[in-house]
């Protein structure tokens, strides 16, 4: 059997995110159920306007949660009663436009007014083929130092590549803040940072 080496390569590439998804929720609490309702409506629909006013596509705006439900409150001696209701819904938002996210959140806080509540925000990179490509790349020239340097240890020469064996693509992960998105005077700033992909390749060598 011919002598081979094999050795894993690690890469990594970064870029600055240009895709930022938030979710915008309304909740509403009034003593009656239809009350509750019609608020949380017109809050959305204030909501919603603010974004398509800021250029958000339709497309990008999708509703991701609604509920209505009795508000309770334990009393000694009665047990659970009710006190009023809540409604709720939710609304998934893509903004692809990073010049000024802040402020496009701001409006839209600022019509839904104190029944609006803020959730997870994500930064990403949209398409991540390219990304994907350049960690690999990394991958591979990596593990052709190691190689390279395992066969110069063994007063050999590395021949023809016999295999090759990707490892399992982790998901993009966002890096520490380093650069920010431009944002007017009174917005909530937004660091969008970077997001790094990495990969991982097995190669095997022949040594000659």
């Amino acid at each position: 059997m011919k002598s081979s080496v094999t050795v894993t390569g690690n890469g990594v590439a970064a870029a600055v995110p240009d895709v930022m998804r938030v979710t915008v929720s309304v909740e509403v609490r009034r003593p009656d159920v239809a009350g509750a309702f019609e608020r949380a409506a017109e809050a959305a629909r204030a909501v919603s306007a603010a974004l398509h006013t800021a250029g958000v596509a339709p497309a990008d705006i999708a509703t991701t949660g609604l509920s209505v439900h009795a508000d309770t409150v334990w009393q000694e001696g009665a047990g659970q009663q009710v006190v009023g209701y809540v409604a709720s819904t939710s609304l998934s938002v893509t903004l692809r436009e990073l010049s000024e996210p802040g402020r496009v959140i701001g409006e839209c806080v600022a019509a839904g007014g104190d029944d609006v509540r803020l959730g997870g925000l994500e930064l990403a990179v949209a398409e991540q083929a390219a990304l994907l490509s350049a960690a690999r790349d990394a991958a591979f020239a990596d593990a052709l130092t190691k190689a390279t340097q395992f066969a110069r240890l063994s007063d050999r020469e590395l021949g023809k590549v016999l295999e090759v064996c990707e490892g399992a693509e982790p998901p993009a992960t966002p890096r520490p803040m380093l650069r920010a998105a431009s944002a007017s005077h009174d917005a909530m700033p937004i660091e969008r940072g970077e997001t790094e992909l990495s990969a991982s390749v097995r190669v095997r060598w022949r040594l000659v």
